[in-house]
Formats: structure tokens, sequence, C-alpha cells
């Protein structure tokens, strides 16, 4: 039967990437559930090309649709770059944790001790933990549009006033992300994504991902399609890199998945960076928010995850309580992150893992398609996973 049934998937088209070890193939259940998940989106929004990867109990497999490139006609493939928006933040989260492990940074700094230009404003009061959870005070989701260089936002930072005090409010932001990326690379004496290419991807095992893409790896990157379907990239912007910038691939997506559902296989300043992005900084109603990656009770229905990524979330001050100290995931937790580039209106991006299952998906594709069907097609196949899960 489970023969018959993958026999059947490669007839109707899905272009399986099976792992080379036999015990890495997903089950037929997996393979069926990624299958009605994902195919339908492509008509249904007209996506070109969506590349889903799945890991259940260290063994991995990546599904691919479509097309990376309409006008060349490149299929998408396990390697094809992809812009992953704001999931671009928990790697500048990660970078941070890494930071503070050696010794570099705390916290609890402010980031004046490390950008010089910024002391004797409001961020004084402001700690790289507060940006690094969006609840500095009130910063925006995006900066004006006047911020279009270092110097606009360096007078941009001086002149803000918090609406709140500090870590009391939850609001998602790109500034506050980008600033927190920022002082991590001003501590560690680097730039941002020099650090990013050197020595945040290599020490992951990630081979495929870029803050700026090579000219070596330019025919892998994947054509965004704007609203109106005409080919786009990602604005370059202040914090650009920091906060929306890096370009990866559902190959080493899920590698990066699989290194936070088992740390253990990392060297240990970068082990324990990935435990520092797993703990629980902020209370925000039901979901606890950490460094880059937002928690949730699990199992979790369908209308509760799509709630925790809904729009009061992206958009809207939230109501917040620190935990302090910081909270280590208590029972079963689903982390997730969701991730767009130009403007929601691109690429696409969402990442989702369960430790205590062991399992874990991530979705790209090169156009925007609503947050609800992103989420309802992830909840699915994570489903099966836990269904299948030892």
């Amino acid at each position: 039967m489970r023969k018959r049934a993958l026999a059947a998937l490669v007839l109707s088209g899905l272009p399986l990437v099976p792992a080379p070890a036999p015990a890495a193939d997903p089950s037929a259940r997996v393979a069926a559930a990624v299958e009605q998940a994902y195919r339908p989106l492509l008509k249904a929004y007209d996506v070109p090309g969506i590349a889903v990867a799945v890991t259940r109990a260290g063994h991995s497999t990546v599904f691919t649709f479509g097309l990376a490139d309409r006008e060349q006609q490149r299929p998408v493939t396990r390697d094809t770059l992809f812009e992953i928006g704001s999931v671009s933040k928990t790697f500048t989260a990660t970078l941070v944790a890494y930071a503070q492990g050696l010794g570099q940074l705390s916290l609890d700094d402010a980031p004046s001790r490390f950008l010089p230009s910024l002391r004797g404003s409001a961020l004084d009061r402001v700690s790289l933990r507060d940006l690094g959870t969006y609840s500095a005070g009130g910063l925006p989701l995006q900066f004006p549009d006047s911020v279009t260089d270092e110097a606009a936002m360096i007078a941009y930072f001086r002149r803000w006033h918090p609406s709140a005090p500090p870590g009391r409010q939850r609001l998602y932001s790109n500034p506050s992300l980008g600033l927190f990326g920022a002082a991590a690379a001003a501590a560690m004496g680097g730039d941002f994504a020099g650090l990013m290419e050197t020595r945040l991807f290599p020490g992951l095992g990630l081979t495929h991902s870029f803050i700026r893409v090579p000219a070596s790896e330019s025919e892998r990157y994947a054509w965004g399609s704007g609203k109106d379907g005409t080919p786009i990239r990602v604005n370059p912007g202040v914090f650009a890199g920091e906060a929306y910038g890096v370009k990866s691939s559902a190959a080493d997506m899920i590698r990066f998945v699989e290194a936070n559902l088992d740390p253990a296989r990392l060297d240990p300043p970068m082990r324990q960076a990935v435990h520092g992005t797993q703990l629980g900084y902020l209370r925000v109603g039901e979901m606890v928010q950490g460094l880059g990656w937002e928690q949730f009770p699990y199992p979790i229905s369908l209308e509760r995850l799509q709630a925790g990524n809904g729009e009061p979330m992206r958009f809207e001050a939230q109501p917040a309580t620190r935990l302090d100290p910081p909270q280590r995931p208590t029972g079963a937790m689903l982390f997730n992150k969701t991730g767009s580039t130009n403007g929601f209106g691109a690429y696409v991006a969402y990442v989702a893992f369960v430790p205590a299952q062991r399992i874990g998906l991530v979705m790209l594709a090169n156009r925007a398609f609503p947050m609800p069907a992103r989420i309802a097609a992830a909840h699915a196949v994570l489903e099966a996973l836990a269904a299948e899960a030892p």
C-alpha cells in the first residue's frame, strides 16, 4: 500500500527529493499531507513555486512544486534560494546569543554601549533583551520612508520617545530587531553580513544561506512575484540584513530546524547560542516571545495557531509580562516564525518545530499568499508528522 501511494504521488507530478537513506523517506501519510496541503496553493494564489521540507526523528525530506523563475522556466529544487523575510530574525537572534555566550555582550546592556551615537537618547533605558523581544516601548513595524541611510536612522532613534515602559508591551518591529542585530555586530567588532556568512551559517552547518547572494549562486536564486506578477526581489533598506535579509534553501533551512531540535550536534558555543534562542523572555497571552522564535503550548489547534500569527499580533501593541528569570520550555512547545519581503507582497516563509515530538517543517514560496492559508497548510502537515513521531 505504501509503495502504491508513493507511486501515485510521483505520477501526479509532485517532485519528491528523498534523502539518501531509506529511513529518511517520508511515510505515505506525510507525503500525502504535503501534497494535499501545498499543491492547491499554486493555483489558488498564483504562486510560481514552493519548497517544503519536513523532518521527523532526525530524518528530513524536501518536496518541491512549481517554478523558481517563470521567465526561464527553472523548476524549484531543494537548493533554490528564497528570500525568507522575517524568519531572518531567528538567525539574528542566534548571532546575538552566540555573542553573549562568548562574553562579548549581555542582554542587559543598552545598545548605546556598542553604538555610541545613541548615547543620551531614550534608548539608554532600553536593553538588548527589550529590543530582541519587541518590547522597547513602541518602536514601529517599519522606519518612516525618510529613513534611508545610517545617518537618518541614528537621527530617528535619537528623536524617538517610548509610548510605554520597556517590557510592558510587545509591538512587532523591524527597527527594534534590526538595532538588536547591529549592536551585536558592533560588540563582535565586525560587519553584520560578514559575521553571518563567515561565522554563524558555517557554525550551523549551512552551505546555501546568504545575506549577499554571490554571483556563483545567482542561478539558484528564485525570482519573487509581485502582486501584478512582476518579477521582484527584496528592496534594500536600513537594517535589511538584520531584520529580513537572509536568502536560503529548503535543504539548508531544514538543517537549521534540525539544529534547533538537536543542538547537541553543534560545537559548544553554537549549541549554547541555539539554547539561548529557545528561552522565553516575554509572555503575550498564550504566546511566549523568545529571541526570534515564538512559542505556543503543544498540541495546538489550528484556530489558536492562526490567532497567534494573526494581524493583531503583527500590527498591534499587545500587553506583555516579562519572564524574569527567562523561562525554559515547560512541557511540549511549538516554536514558529513567519516571514515575507516587499511589504508582505513577494516571497513568504514559515518555519515551525516541536522538540518534544522531534518534528519540524519549512515552507518557502516566491509569491505571497494569506497567512491563514500558510498556517493551515503547515498545521495539517505537522499533524501528520506528529502521528508518525516515535
